[in-house]
């Protein structure tokens, strides 16, 4: 039965929604408060805080087809994709999932049936794989479901220690852990390779199509496996392998999501062999490179944002080895979204910005291929033997951008090799160098869990009363805090809300007959209400009845801000435009931060009416009214979701007027007329196509006014005039402070010329050449260079080295007339005076210039350059 891979993915989700799952949307590719993972890469992801005890959902049973990317840290395959059947950068994990519900038995059938039943797989062709000492899982697959003996394969610990087999899953060094069931898939005898735990078990004959994970034990920090108390069950199956077996084909890339994929690339680039490798890669990477950035993922020089970039240009590379030499990539975005919009729509409303961003950075990568070719040019015209040296090979690479295997290329285009060990030799040591600075890791058993669930009174009360339910001192429960220590409060209601969705958490005081606990921050832990701080009177105790008041002054100050962030992100929407979406925010008592996509610097021009919009939606003093709503009716209704939060099935939707609709948990205004005033302070990037406006509003805004009021009356009086003429005062002065610019430096170099006549008059003779080496004490720098252009043309044949120091810095040049420059370089002579000066610099070999920090050292540096040069001429 020949299936679509669209059609397959809808079967999974629906097959599994019949057997009472909860079918949950692909959580995004950038983990949400997840330390431990670079990018998501399995189904189970999204649900580790379900799994650890840490949140609760209000279904025990789920499936997802979820998106993943491998690309960096451990799971890193990069090199590899394109070229073997099944490694890509970006794939879908379909998953079904139990959270203490359903176990082994139920597991093992679920996959049995829809491999079977639904997608009716030969049961011959298919065997299964079990952990050594599960004999749970054999009898239920021997017994129950009836696969023959031989065909079950047991997989023992075989790679060095307790615990370390293929068919043990672990989530980390300690933490949830179990064994694990594989069910593998035969290709035919046609195809290299054995069945699991044979020799020949790495050919692709039998492939691995589902893996079932038990998660059965909690793994501690010396080994310990204690059991779970509601045993789970995580699994995963490839959808793009599973694809590749419904539609009859060997290789991954041979099923029809790709094939529509190479067949537009390769209309792109021109090139009819489809079976070229350079297109799968490109193929590949379209996915991964589309889905990270909708999901704000930004090319940079660092962490996500560097694997993307390097996924990017790995492409673009690929696309120059087949002809391209203007940016193709992008165009290969809406094609994506024609197969895949329909699933994720994010690549329909996100396409904007995802084209603009490729593009963006195939100009910028075409650019640095030019500048490439031309260091490697000057590589090859100084270059001694043979052979590039591996570390300029890793130089041209690392630093510049530039691809080794151009510079193999271009080198055996010269009949030049490349020391490939010393370029292996500098990969791995900066693969060494990536891995410990980007160590995602923890010890789960350090994740604070809490059984309580704290009810919110918070949008309506500033003071409550409350019964202590939970305390915790260092991560330990323990009944009671003393006077001075530090730790955690649990109640069993409260009007704190704890830090969420970049609204920063409440402060205050929790207030006891004989006491206080001082509430220094507040945040969640599952459904649970953290008050962190310390008792700073008396004592507290599990079971004591108090009032929790929070700071309603520095509340009101982050209502605000909230409120007014709801309204910057509609204005910048209807004035840049509709692919303007949140990136980040933070709200707190003195002002907000708001990131959002954009590819360009926002003129003042633009934000003033930005400003002026939102200030206007303030004077309407429209009411902020909030409504709690089914999730799928909040978005038909308009309502946008903000980056960095997570929204159950009811979610609390918040309007201003017909201005603002967004999903929010925060906290707001009752009216936008109480914000009062608002101002933006500042506009600028943090990331390649994100912007960052930081603003302020209320009271605080108002002061900053009246500040930048009384720094103006103090500028007027410096000047001598009044704020009204201020402007035109400073515009003369300014013009006056250029024209005086301009007249000192034409008096310098009046003087500098002078004193380099006379220098042409006194030129030292070097074995036959005209020397000249001088320190023009007093000279600008920038005035060094006419100097020598005019002592080089008056002395016809000779060399120059010229010098000056200012403000603690010594600036260099060197000049040697073009007869000359087969005998001595500039650049080799001016970086010789400079190494002595604490510096260095180099050029062209007829003018090189350098500069240095060691001013003293500058006469005995000179004083070198006649011995340096005898030896030479």
């Amino acid at each position: 039965m020949r299936m679509t891979t669209a059609e397959i993915r809808e079967a999974f989700l629906e097959y599994f929604r019949t057997q009472n799952h909860e079918v949950v949307e692909s959580s995004s590719l950038v983990p949400h408060n997840d330390p431990t993972l670079l990018f998501t890469n399995a189904g189970m992801n999204q649900f580790k805080d379900v799994f650890l005890g840490a949140e609760q959902r209000n279904y025990s049973r789920a499936t997802t087809s979820q998106r993943c990317v491998r690309a960096g840290g451990k799971h890193n395959d990069l090199e590899n994709v394109g070229y073997t059947a099944r490694h890509h950068t970006f794939f879908e994990m379909l998953g079904n999932f139990s959270f203490g519900d359903y176990f082994k038995r139920d597991a093992i059938k679920f996959a049995w049936t829809f491999l079977t039943e639904e997608l009716k797989l030969p049961k011959e062709k298919l065997c299964v794989t079990i952990y050594d000492s599960d004999d749970e899982a054999y009898e239920i697959w021997l017994n129950e479901v009836g696969v023959p003996a031989d065909a079950i394969i047991r997989i023992g610990d075989n790679k060095g220690a307790p615990y370390a087999s293929d068919n043990f899953w672990q989530m980390g060094d300690t933490g949830p852990c179990g064994p694990c069931t594989e069910i593998f898939y035969d290709h035919g005898e046609h195809i290299w390779g054995g069945r699991p735990g044979t020799p020949e078990e790495d050919g692709d004959r039998f492939i691995e199509i589902w893996n079932i994970v038990f998660m059965q034990y909690n793994r501690q920090a010396d080994g310990t496996m204690e059991p779970l108390p509601k045993p789970s069950v995580d699994t995963g199956m490839g959808l793009e392998r599973i694809a590749a077996i419904m539609q009859g084909v060997h290789s991954n890339y041979e099923i029809d999501l790709f094939q529509a994929l190479i067949k537009q690339a390769g209309l792109l680039l021109a090139v009819d062999d489809l079976e070229n490798n350079s297109l799968k890669v490109i193929a590949d990477h379209i996915r991964s490179c589309a889905f990270l950035i909708a999901d704000g993922v930004m090319p940079s020089n660092e962490g996500r944002g560097y694997v993307l970039r390097r996924i990017i240009r790995r492409a673009v590379r690929h696309g120059h080895k087949l002809g391209a030499r203007q940016p193709f990539f992008h165009r290969l975005a809406p094609k994506l979204a024609e197969l895949m919009g329909a699933a994720y729509d994010e690549l329909n409303t996100q396409m904007p910005v995802i084209s603009k961003v490729l593009k963006t950075e195939e100009e910028q990568f075409l650019r640095t291929v030019d500048r490439g070719l031309a260091l490697l040019e000057e590589v090859l015209e100084n270059l001694e033997g043979d052979t590039i040296p591996g570390a300029k090979v890793f130089e041209l690479y690392d630093t510049y951008g530039f691809p080794a295997d151009l510079t193999g290329d271009i080198a055996r285009e010269r009949d030049v090799k490349i020391d490939q060990e010393g370029f292996d030799a500098a990969m791995a040591e900066q693969r060494k160098r990536a891995q410990q600075a980007s160590k995602f890791g923890m010890d789960y058993n350090e994740v604070l869990r809490i059984d309580s669930d704290t009810e919110f009174s918070g949008y309506t009360l500033s003071e409550q009363a409350a019964k202590v339910v939970a305390i915790y001192r260092e991560g330990d429960s323990v009944q009671q805090l003393q006077e001075g220590e530090e730790g955690q409060v649990i109640l069993d209601t409260t009007p704190f809300y704890a830090e969420s969705g970049g609204q920063v958490g409440d402060t205050g005081e929790l207030l006891m007959s004989d006491g206080a606990f001082t509430v220094t921050d507040t945040r969640k832990a599952g459904n649970a209400v953290v008050h962190i701080g310390y008792v700073s009177g008396g004592e507290i105790h599990v079971g004591e009845e108090l009032t929790a008041a929070i700071d309603s002054h520095r509340r009101q100050a982050i209502k605000l801000n909230h409120t007014a962030t709801h309204l910057l992100h509609a204005a910048l929407r209807k004035v840049l435009g509709e692919h303007v979406t949140q990136k980040g925010s933070l709200v707190n008592a003195q002002g907000l931060r708001f990131d959002f996509s954009h590819f360009e610097g926002v003129d003042i021009k633009t934000l003033r009416t930005v400003e002026k919009m939102v200030n206007d939606q303030i004077r309407a003093n429209s009411e902020v009214a909030t409504r709690l709503m089914n999730i799928d009716e909040a978005k038909t209704a308009g309502a946008m979701a903000l980056f960095g939060e997570k929204y159950d099935d009811e979610v609390r939707v918040v309007n201003m007027g017909e201005f603002s609709t967004e999903l929010c948990g925060g906290t707001h205004v009752e009216r936008t007329g109480d914000i009062g005033f608002f101002k933006i302070v500042s506009e600028g990037g943090i990331a390649a196509g994100v912007r960052r406006i930081e603003a302020i509003t209320g009271q605080v805004a108002i002061d900053a006014m009246h500040q930048l009021g009384e720094q103006l009356e103090g500028l007027a009086t410096m000047v001598k005039s009044d704020t009204t003429n201020l402007a035109e005062r400073v515009r003369t002065l300014v013009e006056r402070s250029r024209w005086l610019e301009k007249e000192v430096d034409r008096l310098n170099a009046k003087l500098t010329a002078q004193a380099g006549a006379s220098l042409a008059d006194n030129a030292t003779d070097i074995n036959g050449t005209k020397v000249i080496v001088a320190n023009l004490e007093g000279a600008e720098p920038k005035s060094l260079r006419d100097t020598l252009d005019q002592l080089k043309n008056k002395l016809g044949s000779g060399i120059v080295v010229l010098a000056t120091a200012k403000d603690d810095k010594v600036s260099l040049i060197a000049g040697v007339t073009k007869d000359l420059t087969a005998k001595v370089k500039s650049g080799e002579l001016v970086n010789m005076v400079a190494q002595q000066v604490g510096g260095k610099g180099g050029g062209r070999p007829d003018m090189a210039q350098a500069g240095g920090t060691d001013v003293a050292a500058l006469p005995a540096a000179l004083a070198s350059v006649n011995d340096w040069l005898a030896q030479r001429l």
